[in-house]
């Protein structure tokens, strides 16, 4: 199975203002880069999958071809240098034969990575592809529904609605349990106990005479092999 992109795939991805600059040289030369194994599978889903950012028409297609394989790059774990070099070699010949230092090449890279079109590859990487991609959802769920009310076949249109039940099936009812227990421990028990020894000798000292009403609001409480003091 050919694994490279046919214009009518890269065409199809596309806002209909920019398909026009899909040629067949801007087409051989993605098909080069996706001859190489290590970078096939991600770059040629990136350059389909981030397409919607071209519906915006400020930017060119070799731009967007040439930051999208940048972006794939930085993807692989590959730092802004490596990435950058990787997509400019022919750049990186220029520098050298001007002998640019490193230092101006890093503010290119820097400039470049910083770019509006990197930027926005970048933060759209990191969206979701069932959010990216929700308008081909959509499409797929209009062609099973098209199916399941006009094929030919009753099995297409049972395997349709079944497909139709499944996806947009309710979410289920999820009951949630929050134990407000409090559970008893040592210290507990012990307060408790402490609690009723003193109010039985309060009221004890109190018939006596032996204290005043003010005396044992001021009486603190002190529980033995705790930290515990309650005034």
């Amino acid at each position: 199975m050919s694994t490279e992109l046919t214009i009518d795939e890269m065409r199809g991805a596309l806002p209909a203002s920019v398909r026009k600059a899909v040629t067949d040289e801007s087409l051989q030369r993605i098909n080069a880069t996706l001859s190489d194994p290590d970078m096939h599978d991600r770059y040629r889903e990136n350059l389909l999958g981030f397409a919607s950012i071209m519906k915006e028409g400020r930017f060119k297609f070799d731009s967007y071809v040439a930051a999208v394989k940048y972006v794939s790059y930085k993807l692989m774990a590959k730092t802004n240098a490596e990435s950058y070099a990787l997509t400019f070699p022919d750049k990186m010949k220029r520098h050298a034969a001007l002998q640019k230092t490193t230092k101006d090449i890093s503010s290119y890279v820097h400039a470049y990575h910083h770019s509006k079109l990197v930027t926005l590859l970048l933060e759209q990487s990191l969206t979701p592809s069932w959010i990216v991609n929700q308008d081909i959802y959509q499409k797929a769920l209009n062609t099973q529904a098209e199916l399941m009310l006009h094929a030919n076949s009753e099995k297409v249109r049972s395997d349709a609605a079944n497909s139709i039940l499944s996806h947009l099936k309710p979410p289920e009812t999820q009951k949630v349990e929050i134990d407000l227990g409090v559970q008893k421990d040592s210290s507990i028990d012990a307060l408790r106990q402490a609690t009723q020894a003193l109010a039985a000798e309060q009221r004890r000292a109190l018939a006596a005479g032996q204290v005043t009403a003010q005396d044992t609001a001021e009486q603190a409480v002190i529980i033995e092999g705790t930290a515990e003091r309650i005034d």
